[in-house]
This record gives structure tokens, sequence and C-alpha cells, in this order.
């Protein structure tokens, strides 16, 4: 009877922290409602991309209700002026952040001369579907007697270009007169800026017999950041052009479209977008769009659209996970690696991923050690091994970056940045800046996890061994010596758990700062001699890591549970002394806390935003017995309110690891979830893309307990209740694997590569074609 009462419970709970908008579909995400107060939320989970731009899934045509109109190009990015209350030495002087650029998808359209709002029209057969088979999102609304079926779609084939594609027919069956005034607009605005600045001036501009162009470039900076030029060319089919115009910051072409009694019309727009990013002048740039643009007008749109859809069907080929007998669930991984490839997809070894992705403006569109915690798994596991080659060449190539950033700490060493754009660490709070610095191991550990399982070496003995003996050096440095304790510290940081700041000894930065010493010891004789003599380390110097590593304080105890007496380490020193209440004891209308408290009682309280002492666990299950990783789990689940994206997918992957499989599912369908169903109530300014990876985690490392030991590939599966059947592809040292589990058991097929031993729920299996 009191499981039961938990269990309903914990349904209770579940649901209050839900929002779902979206109709439940294997592949399509769709809403038949036009509600204005949902209207931010929906834009957001109908955002495309293609890596190169992307966009939010804002109308075309003008919407004066509330609205977040955004359009990004990967790379392009402004250093905005750090403001603060209180300057402290050692703060970034810029916030680096991708700024909204030329809103090129802008329209203004008239029915008969009534102009088109749906935030003040009578809407009827309103539906907006985002098609993740086929990378489009549709719309379709009827609106003074016309219907309109819009497609949209951000070029997976060809990155520079955006199409949207309109079917107008008779809904009375009338004919109908529409007016098009299609612009490319220059004056745009982010919400998210410290001085309300627009960031873009205007270089050039021109009306064409077929199309129109404008070319911009941000304004200047006063901090040696490069200024980028975006030039947006736009070309249509179908309708009859009567006029163009342009003003300052905008350009407009003008059409008629007579729609017929019987019977639809077409037209469409063509946006292609270039940067200086892919050439050296304001001309080769205009021209790249002007060629790029007649190339494609012999083009008809079947054919753009059978590229675009034919490259994502490449991608689901590789890629998709299989879920049978819970569409929700199978809706929420497919989403969620959409929004991903959707982001980055590996073409560009000069991009990362931003936690938002192309889907709004929080976060600065910068890099964070997401990337290698929870990206770089992924890619791993479904594409070829060069994409995570050239995301850890990424931060070699800043390695620069990361010698100032600790030098502007007075420490040695290299300090990856928590955010940036370039190397230089761009994030303007100081218990980031300064103190969570746990970030730094985690570059580290991408390290390894490549290594390990690809197998390959040679970027560690290399370009890796920069980055991986200066991140170790930085430790060294950063530890402190307690004569009282013979032991060595690390004070004053945040761990991974931002709901606490300016701690001591927390036990996850201890313990990942001592891997990373052991880790660069162990591999020190392996690297070239070339890169030995640009590191230039001394005898002293590997000395003095081995003794912090034999001396490294990690903080331990013994604690009273409701299940007896457990040993745990401790998140940090003072840990245990906090009023320790779990969470579903507390009352479920103060979550999420972070909207509901002061900072102040945050800090002060118990709860934990995202797995920071299971954090070690996560990354290195193999590290720690079973018992202890039992024992910390039970301890500190309980207190996680995973209002961090990052969380549920770890706590996941743990709780299959001990076989706690309810609870492994209902963390899994959390993470599957978190944007479609809204669940941390902030889905509305954009997407949580880098934590997208956790479902794709918690099926492989969690259900399917995949792990690499010794070179060897181990397979772990078990079936949730709730589903007949999964199935994923995975890439692992040349070969391709296909991996399915039902009611029967588990079965791995070679998809391709030589045969391969590979250890499966304890057996070793030889796989052959």
């Amino acid at each position: 009877m009191l499981a039961l009462k938990l269990s309903i419970r914990k349904m209770k709970e579940v649901e209050s922290l839900m929002k779902r908008i979206f109709e439940v579909d294997p592949w399509k995400v769709t809403s038949h409602d036009l509600n204005p107060e949902d209207k931010r939320l929906q834009e957001s989970m109908t955002s495309l991309g293609n890596e190169y731009m992307g966009m939010r899934g804002m109308f075309e045509e003008v919407y004066s209700g509330d609205t977040h109109q955004g359009i990004y190009v990967g790379g392009v990015w402004f250093p905005d002026k750090t403001r603060v209350g209180w300057w402290k030495n050692g703060y970034p002087l810029y916030f680096g952040k991708a700024i909204n650029a030329l809103n090129y998808v802008k329209a203004d359209i008239y029915v008969d001369g009534n102009q088109v709002d749906l935030a003040k029209n009578d809407v009827t057969d309103f539906e907006v579907s985002l098609d993740m088979k086929n990378g489009v999102l549709n719309r379709t609304f009827t609106v003074f007697g016309v219907t309109f079926k819009i497609t949209r779609l951000v070029s997976a084939a060809v990155k520079e270009l955006a199409d949207i594609h309109y079917e107008l027919s008779s809904a009375d069956g009338q004919t109908h007169t529409i007016r098009f005034d299609a612009s490319i607009d220059a004056d745009v605005v982010n919400e998210d800026s410290n001085y309300d600045e627009k960031f873009w001036q205007v270089l050039d501009a021109g009306n064409e017999t077929n199309s129109s162009f404008i070319a911009t470039q941000t304004i200047e900076n006063p901090f040696g950041v490069p200024q980028f030029t975006v030039v947006a060319r736009q070309s249509f089919v179908g309708g009859e052009k009567h006029g163009a115009n342009r003003s300052e910051k905008e350009v407009t072409d003008n059409f008629d479209i007579e729609v017929p009694a019987k019977g639809s019309v077409s037209f469409e727009k063509r946006v292609i977008v270039t940067t200086s990013r892919d050439y050296d002048s304001l001309a080769q740039v205009i021209k790249a769009g002007e060629t790029l643009t007649a190339d494609l007008a012999a083009q008809k749109y079947d054919d753009i659209y059978t590229a675009h859809a034919q490259e994502w069907a490449n991608r689901w080929e590789k890629a998709d996970v299989k879920i049978e007998g819970d569409d929700a669930a199978q809706q929420g991984i497919r989403f969620n690696l959409f929004q991903l490839f959707s982001t980055y997809y590996g073409n560009d070894p000069r991009l990362n991923i931003g936690p938002k992705g192309f889907t709004g403006e929080k976060y600065g569109g910068a890099t964070y050690w997401d990337t290698e915690a929870f990206a770089i798994p992924v890619y791993l596991g479904v594409a070829d091994p060069s994409v995570t080659r050239s995301l850890l060449q990424y931060r070699f190539d800043q390695l620069d970056g990361a010698f100032h950033n600790a030098k502007e700490q007075g420490l040695k060493g290299a300090l990856y940045p928590m955010v940036t754009f370039d190397g230089i660490e761009s994030h303007n709070e100081w218990e980031i800046t300064f103190e969570e610095i746990h970030r730094n191991s985690t570059i580290a550990y991408a390290i390894y996890n490549y290594t390990n399982i690809t197998g390959d070496h040679s970027w560690l003995d290399g370009d890796g061994a920069q980055v991986l003996y200066n991140i170790a050096r930085f430790w060294a440095d950063r530890v402190h010596y307690s004569a009282r304790n013979d032991k060595y510290m690390i004070h004053g940081v945040t761990g991974p758990n931002e709901y606490e700041n300016n701690v001591n000894n927390n036990f996850y930065t201890n313990w990942m700062a001592k891997w990373v010493l052991q880790y660069s010891l162990e591999h020190y004789g392996e690297i070239n001699a070339d890169e030995k003599a640009k590191l230039a380390l001394t005898d002293e110097e590997l000395a003095k890591w081995q003794e912090i590593v034999d001396k490294m304080y990690l903080p331990e105890a013994d604690v009273e549970t409701k299940t007896g007496k457990k040993h745990i380490f401790v998140q940090h020193d003072t840990f245990l002394d906090k009023d320790l209440t779990p969470i579903a004891d507390m009352p479920q209308d103060i979550r999420p806390i972070n909207q509901h408290w002061s900072w102040d009682r945050i800090l002060r309280s118990p709860y934990i935003k995202q797995a920071d002492t299971l954090q070690a666990m996560f990354y290195f299950p193999d590290a720690f017995t079973e018992e202890e990783k039992r024992n910390n789990f039970e301890f500190y689940e309980p207190f996680t309110v995973h209002e961090s994206s990052l969380s549920p997918s770890v706590h996941s992957i743990l709780a299959a690891d001990l076989r706690m499989e309810d609870k492994a599912v209902e963390l899994y369908e959390r993470a599957a979830r978190l944007d479609l169903d809204n669940y941390n109530n902030d889905t509305s300014d954009g997407l949580h893309i880098t934590a997208m990876t956790g479902s794709w985690l918690a099926i492989v490392q969690g259900f399917a307990g995949m792990r690499v030991r010794d070179g060897k590939l181990y397979l772990k599966p078990f079936l949730p209740k709730k589903w007949t059947k999964y199935a994923f592809r995975l890439v692992f040292r040349g070969h391709v694997l296909e991996v399915s589990v039902d009611g029967q058991g588990a079965h791995v097929d070679l998809i391709s590569g030589e045969p391969l031993v590979i250890n499966l729920s304890g057996q070793d299996v030889e796989l052959t074609k």
C-alpha cells in the first residue's frame, strides 16, 4: 500500500512539472492550437538548423502578439561588454554571444487587402508540425477565405540555403488576390544584450530583377574580435513581381499572387546566406551568394526538397533509435537527435555546440563543457571518429586562450573556459568564471574517452598532449598543501552542482584533478619526443604530480539513512551540516526552486541542481565498486531537483548500472522529453541542445549497458517494462553494429566491418556478417 501511495505521489509530482502542448507522434511534433501564451514555447520546439545556420519557429508573416524572432549563423558572434556591479580582477572583459542575424523570412502578406496577422485574425484549420523524418517545418491555416500551406527548410544539402514554399488555395470557392511583400530585415535586436545595442551595420544592398540582397557587418568592438560580414540574398519562384524597394536596413520585393477558385497556386522564396567566415572580402561574399542563387535557379522546388530530405534519410539510417510500445519515448529520442544534428554534424571543424544551438539566445550560443561531457560520447557512437577529432582539435586550437585564462587567475598551465567562442573565458559571473574549474578536467576526460573507445592514441600522443599536460599543470598549481592533514586540497570552488558556490574540497573536483594527474603520469612515456620537448616537463614536476595523486584529500563519511548506515563520498566539506530534508518531503509548489526561492536560500539548501559527486561515477563507472555507487546514488538522488537539463540522463545511466530499472526509465523519460514536456519551465527561451544527448546516452550506456574495457565492447541490455522492443546502431572501431533488445533478449548484428568479438550479457560473442 505504501509503495502504491509513493507511486501515485511520484506521478503527481511529474505531472505537475510537465507542460505538453504538442501531440505524441513517432516522427512529428504537431499542434492544432494557436495559443498566444505558448507562442514562444512553440517557436522553440519547431526550430530548424543545418549547423551552418538556423532559426526559431516564428511565423514568416507579421505576428503582433508576443514572439521571439531569432535567426542565427554558426560561428558569427559579438563580444558584448561585461556588465557587473562590482568589478573583480580576472573578470572577462566581454561576454561572447551568438547574435540575432538578418531576418530573411520576413513577409507582409495581405489577402484582398486584409493583412494576415494570426494574433488578430479569425483563424481556422491551424496546424504547425515539425517533420523530423524529412527535416521540415509545415504550417497550415485558413484566413480570409484562403488556405495557406507553408513548408520551411534549412537545407542539409546546400548549407547556405533556406527555402520557404507556399501553397495557396481558396477555402470558400472564390478567387482571391494575395499581396506578398518579401523582405530581408537587418534592423534586428538581441533580447539578450548587456547594453540594449544593435549589433549590425549595413554595408551594401540592392534590388535586382528577381532578387534582392543586403550585406551587413557586425559593429566595431574594442576587444580585437574580428567583425563578421553576413550577406543574405532572396530570390523567388512564382507570383507576379510588381515592385521592389529598400530602406536603410531592409530590402523588399513585392508580388501579387492570384488564388483560383479551384485548385492551388504555389510561391517560393529562396534565401542564400554567405559570410566572411568562408570568404576574404565583401565582394567575394556578395559574389558567392550571387553564384549560388544562379546555380539553384535551374532547380525545381521538388529537387531542393528531395536533396534535403535524402540527407536527413542518410543521417537517420546511421543514427535512428527505434522504440516499440511507447510512442512518447520514441518521439522524445528522435526529437533530441533531430535538434542535435540540426545544430552540429561535424562538417565544420571551426564550430562547436552551443547549449541552445540555433533555438534561442540564452547562454550566448557559446561552447561549454557540455560538449566534452555529453556530446562527444554520442558522436563517438553515431558518426565517424573524425567528427570527434574535430571537437578535440577545437580545444587544441584554443590552447592559447586557455593559457590566458589560467594566467588571469595567477596560475600555471591551461584553464579551459566555461563559456567561449575563441578560447578566452567570456562568462561574467564570479562563481562560474573563477570557481567552476572542474570543467578543465572534462576536457581531459574527452581525450581519454576518445582514446579508449576508438583505440586511436595518435591525438593523445600529438596535439592532445599539449592539452592534457597543460591541464595537469594547472591542477598541480591550483591545489594547496594542508600541513595539518598532510593532504592536498582544493578550496573555493563551485562543483557541477551550481546550487552551491565557494565550497571547499568538492569531491568531484578533487577526484577529477587527481585523475587528470594520474592519467597524465601513466601516459607520459607514450607521447612523442617533439611533444615532450615542447612541454619541457621536469622530473621535479612529475614527482610533485605523483605526490599530489598520493595525498589528494577526498572527503568521505558514514551517514545514517532510512535504510541504515551508508559510507559515502561527501559532496564537499560542509554538505552534511545542512538541513538534509529530501526534496520529496517539501511542498511541490516550490519547484523549480530556482524560480521560487532566493539565491541565498538555494545556496543554504541541500538541493542539488545536477549530478555532482555522482558525475565521477558517470564518467568512470568501473572506478567505483557497486556498493560505492549504490550508497552514493541512494543518498544524493533524493536531494537532486534535476533543474539542470544535464541531470536526468546521468542519474538514469547510474540507476541502470545498479539495475534500478524503474528509476532508470523514469529519469530517461524526463531526459527524453525535457523540452517536449517543458519540465523545467524554461523551454520558451530555447531548447537544451547539449542535454539532448542524454536520451541517447541513457538508452545506449544505460539500458544497453555499453562499456569499453581493454579495447573490447561490452553490452548488458535490459528492456523497459513499457517497451516491447528497442534497437539502435553503433559505430565501434571501424565496425557498424545494430543492437536490438526485445522480450526474448538482446541480439547484435554486424552491419559492416571485419568479424568482431564483443561481450554480450556476460558472454563473449563473435559477430560476423
